[in-house]
């Protein structure tokens, strides 16, 4: 449960703030439990009261696509966090993985350009 002086910037602002200092950060409502990405003010659930806490940065690959051109190929994929939110992210190191794969959050870049990208677990790391 963290908050941040940023939070007045809107949630947005707050995000991009926790990822230029190394943190990925999402929101969940106090009332509820309710887990929410993208940043909002409300949740899906109507509840106002969200405040900001780090994910396990675990979650499954929901769906992916690989997009191909002449300067090579790279994937988008749906990613659901084992918190039950789902974001669009890369997964790094790949060209594509089979939906379910089990994955991991890492951020990449600094400055402006962090974001979180996502890298396949091997193994017993799989485990839910």
């Amino acid at each position: 449960m963290t908050h941040t002086p940023t939070d007045a910037a809107g949630p947005q602002a707050t995000y991009e703030a926790f990822l230029r200092s190394g943190r990925f950060m999402i929101q969940r409502s106090r009332s509820t439990g309710e887990y929410v990405f993208y940043p909002k003010v409300v949740a899906p659930s109507g509840a106002t009261d969200l405040e900001w806490q780090a994910p396990s940065g675990l979650g499954s690959v929901y769906a992916l696509t690989v997009n191909r051109d002449k300067a090579g190929s790279y994937n988008i994929a749906l990613v659901e966090l084992d918190e039950g939110v789902r974001m669009i992210s890369t997964i790094i190191g790949v060209e594509s993985v089979p939906v379910g794969t089990r994955v991991k959050a890492e951020i990449e870049g600094t400055g402006d350009a962090a974001r979180v990208v996502f890298r396949p677990l091997a193994g017993a790391e799989e485990a839910r």
